[in-house]
């Protein structure tokens, strides 16, 4: 709003500016006979600017800018009118025929692209093979809104861009030092770093033996081998290629990082956090202030520093113990009482006294972060996610329920369901291993929560017949589910 102002008020500025001219000028002219030409500018027509002419994009910085187009106001030609604007990005040669254009609106002035953006872009619009050079040329048109004359095209800036072909999105490991043995079907995920989607880690406990790195569930290639020393990775596409595993030579908590850009592997004997177990307890769990019924946190399988819990808390109070010992003197963590989102570590027989509180009842899922004393404490979500919804097995994109704001415990779900299976998560966790609610094996309208990690894995199936568009009503406490369809 402010460009558009700034806009609107330099002619009436100019107007005034003109007219001031034209008052001395007609002072002047009674007083000296001299004659003065006014002369109104027509603006400078548009112009484009880039970021970097000569780019190369990376994956590990995909999520970041990469690249900025900047343009100029351009001129109205004396019209008045305004002005929108048009950024136009073809490949070299085309004279813009096979353009993306992107409709800017009014009052923008630039525009920007992120690694990923722009590699998709060329790849899928031009058919360019990741990982190539490409010519491309780019320019903004500044669209007047007055028919009566053109508009204005800023001269065309070449670029040269260079893609970059890209790593799995997924990564696991097996062997006999893994957690579940050689069955590539039941391999270990790795998670990916929300920020760097080449880098990959693990925490957790592995046995002595061997390991071996995939990209997909179920098979042995493409797989990461190990390569010239205990720090470097052989990508491996056919069983032609050198295959020589990673050893684990002692029993213990491992954290293992990859980066499958560098082609670098980490894999280091760790200390866990101390605990193997935290109770949580107080007036807002079901046990109140009996600590011998205080409820579990337990450490994350791929970062133990991590305990979670999750279930029902009522409005009320908690702290988290280290152990269960009835005289209550035991070390326990408690609420930052400047920072809710933080804790310390109270020390037993101390006086210091601070508890988070709960104002409404609901299903809660709280993580305690011991490598950084932080908490969080939010009420759970839940998804449907299968075969037989919208977005398939992709669980990034499981479609969230709508919980009842009347009653907490009921969630539905409304829309088509197809042929295929589905079941409901408690996360969009990408390595799978959150706790989801499942079809009991002996009542299609009962469920139970299956808990993350855990071999069991009941849906529910339709048949091609039972396709159409959907009411599903789960309840979480009486663990039932109605079906309707509509």
């Amino acid at each position: 709003m402010n460009e558009a102002k700034n806009i609107f008020h330099k002619p009436k500025k100019m107007k005034n500016l003109l007219l001031a001219m034209l008052l001395f000028s007609g002072i002047a002219l009674n007083s000296c006979k001299k004659e003065f030409d006014i002369v109104i500018s027509d603006g400078e027509a548009v112009s484009l600017s880039v970021s970097d002419a000569d780019l190369i994009l990376n994956q590990k910085t995909s999520g970041s800018t990469a690249l900025s187009f900047n343009w100029t106001r351009g001129s109205n030609k004396k019209t008045g009118s305004s002005i929108s604007y048009t950024l136009e990005i073809d490949q070299s040669g085309n004279n813009f025929s096979t353009s993306l254009a992107f409709d800017m609106g009014k009052g923008v002035f630039e525009q920007s692209f992120t690694g990923k953006n722009l590699n998709d872009l060329i790849v899928e619009t031009w058919g360019i093979a990741a990982g190539s050079a490409i010519a491309m040329e780019a320019r903004v048109v500044a669209l007047i809104s007055n028919e009566t004359v053109e508009d204005d095209v800023s001269d065309a800036i070449s670029l040269s861009i260079t893609t970059y072909e890209p790593v799995s999105k997924t990564l696991y490991f097996m062997g006999n030092a893994a957690p579940n043995g050689w069955d590539a079907s039941k391999a270990t995920p790795m998670i990916p770093d929300p920020d760097d989607p080449t880098t990959f880690t693990f925490q957790g406990d592995l046995n002595p033996g061997q390991l071996k790195f995939i990209t997909v569930l179920g098979t042995f290639l493409p797989s990461y081998q190990k390569g010239e020393d205990e720090n470097s990775l052989l990508y491996n596409t056919d069983n032609s290629q050198p295959t020589v595993n990673f050893e684990i030579s002692e029993q213990g908590k491992y954290n293992i990082t990859m980066n499958l850009v560098d082609l670098t592997i980490s894999i280091d004997l760790v200390e866990g956090p101390g605990y193997e177990v935290l109770y949580i307890f107080g007036s807002a769990t079901p046990g109140g202030w009996d600590i011998e019924n205080a409820l579990e946190m337990l450490p994350n399988p791929d970062n133990l520093f991590k305990f979670n819990f999750d279930g029902v808390l009522s409005p009320g109070e908690f702290k988290i113990a280290v152990n269960k010992d009835p005289d209550l003197g035991q070390d326990m963590f408690m609420r930052d009482p400047d920072d809710s989102s933080k804790v310390y570590l109270h020390k037993g027989g101390d006086p210091d006294d601070s508890n988070w509180g709960v104002s409404e009842e609901n299903i809660h899922s709280i993580e305690l972060n011991l490598s950084n004393y932080t908490i969080s404490i939010e009420p759970t979500k839940l998804y449907i996610i299968g075969s037989a919804t919208p977005v398939g097995w992709n669980i990034s994109d499981a479609i969230e329920l709508e919980q009842d704001p009347a009653e907490w415990y009921i969630w539905r779900y409304e829309g088509p369901l197809i042929e295929g299976e589905f079941k409901f998560p408690v996360n969009r966790q990408f390595d799978w291993a959150q706790d989801m609610y499942m079809k009991d094996p002996n009542d299609p309208s009962k469920m139970y929560r299956h808990k993350g990690g855990e071999e069991d894995d009941e849906k529910w199936v339709f048949t091609e017949a039972d396709a159409g568009n959907y009411l599903l009503k789960l309840n979480i406490i009486d663990l039932t589910i109605d079906i309707h369809k509509q």
